[in-house]
């Protein structure tokens, strides 16, 4: 009750203070101000605001017309004991009970897609929650990280209930855990409420709240469809970049791993990706609509096809990441298509900034390797250790230069 009367109230206020006229981004706009208020507290996994977060995705589902899909209604709680700290792969860390949120539109169909968005975020942050602001004690909302990608979801649900494409079921879930390393949506993917062999695809949203001219989408090479199908759909001011693997570090991995094609779309990396300024005022709610009727575009266009073949992709990315031991301190730029791996932002007091890196530097060499794209870069960092040097070519708009970089 208490949820629906400050949802009701928030609601209300952006109407008056908006003028948006168009309800579909209202809804939008009122979800991601919701889920990435003070009041969830930046939905730690495990926490009070992630329970309060999962009760207002509940009460949205039923709004919506969903049915409950999860063990005990709309819910799926599970516990797991948590990573120590980042490079703890045995789970030595404190235990954590948390939940996702399940919802079903049954029609009747032989296949079911899945659509997925992880809703738990890094809460106060500090130290092992894996905040880029380390030394404040902060509310980190994720209005971007990833209300955004929630209020994505809900918004396709919406249409979906309403809507005339019934040749799939569709099953939505928001997943816990994922910060602390995909817990939730591998719990439900071991542990699914539906029969996994119907699943006909997945698609993730994380990160979808900052659309400006590129939106990325990942996991195009599980299955030959996709391409095919994407090239179909028309944009309007934004462009597609994509990329192959079925393995990343969002939640269409754990799906990607029981042989179901999976995708992950993606607005790109920024300044506020894991601080406290990941706020609501700066997410583009139009462009999550925008992502909503791109997806909403694909899942037309592949309701007039048989159930998706599944390929397996190189997981290069996950590779790499697992064997790095160092880290230059930098944003990548995914969006970015050209030779090297473009800086998105640089970090305080690290590596790169303590070479003299800045924001929009090409890396275009570590030492002897060259970095023909992010792959390249991670595949490079691998060759070192914490106290190592190296040479570091970059290129700053017309000019390649070499920065010296001590890991």
């Amino acid at each position: 009750m208490m949820i629906r009367l400050f949802a009701t109230t928030l609601f209300l206020g952006i109407l008056v203070i908006t003028g948006f006229s168009q309800p579909t981004v209202w809804t939008i706009q009122k979800d991601v101000a919701f889920l990435s208020s003070d009041l969830t507290e930046g939905r730690m996994t495990g926490s009070q605001g992630e329970r309060l977060s999962a009760q207002f995705i509940a009460e949205r589902y039923e709004q919506i017309g969903l049915t409950p899909k999860g063990t005990e209604g709309f819910y799926q709680t599970f516990s797991f004991k948590a990573p120590a700290n980042p490079h703890d792969a045995k789970g030595e860390g404190e235990e954590k009970t948390c939940t996702n949120v399940v919802g079903y539109i049954d029609n009747g169909a032989p296949a079911t897609v899945i659509i997925g968005a992880h809703y738990d975020h890094l809460g106060l942050g500090g130290s092992g929650s894996g905040s880029l602001s380390t030394d404040v004690d902060e509310i980190h909302n994720g209005a971007d990280d990833n209300a955004s990608g929630v209020a994505g979801l809900l918004y396709i649900a919406g249409q979906l209930a309403r809507g005339k494409d019934k040749t799939n079921n569709y099953l939505f879930i928001a997943f816990s855990g994922e910060e602390l390393g995909l817990f939730g949506s591998k719990h439900y993917a071991d542990n699914p409420t539906i029969d996994l062999a119907t699943a006909n695809y997945m698609i993730n949203m994380d990160m979808v709240g900052r659309l400006d001219s590129v939106l990325v989408i990942n996991g195009v090479g599980t299955s030959p469809s996709w391409n095919t199908s994407l090239e179909k759909i028309r944009t309007e001011g934004y462009t597609i970049t994509t990329t192959e693997s079925g393995v990343g570090p969002s939640d269409l991995t754990s799906f990607y791993r029981k042989d179901i094609p999976s995708i992950h779309f993606f607005t790109g990396q920024h300044k506020d990706y894991h601080k406290p300024t990941d706020d609501a005022n700066l997410v583009n709610h139009e462009g999550i609509r925008q992502v909503g009727d791109h997806i909403l575009a694909l899942i037309h266009e592949l309701n007039g096809q048989d159930k998706l073949a599944f390929t397996k992709t190189k997981d290069t990315d996950s590779r790499k990441a697992a064997s790095f031991k160092v880290t230059l301190g930098v944003m990548p730029d995914y969006t970015y298509q050209g030779d090297g791996m473009r800086i998105d932002g640089v970090l305080d007091d690290r590596p790169a900034f303590n070479a003299g890196m800045e924001d929009g530097d090409i890396i275009l060499q570590i030492g002897e390797t060259p970095v023909g794209n992010i792959y390249d870069y991670m595949g490079a960092l691998a060759n070192y250790g914490k106290g190592q040097k190296a040479m570091v070519k970059v290129k700053r708009k017309d000019q390649v230069m070499e920065k010296e970089v001590e890991f």
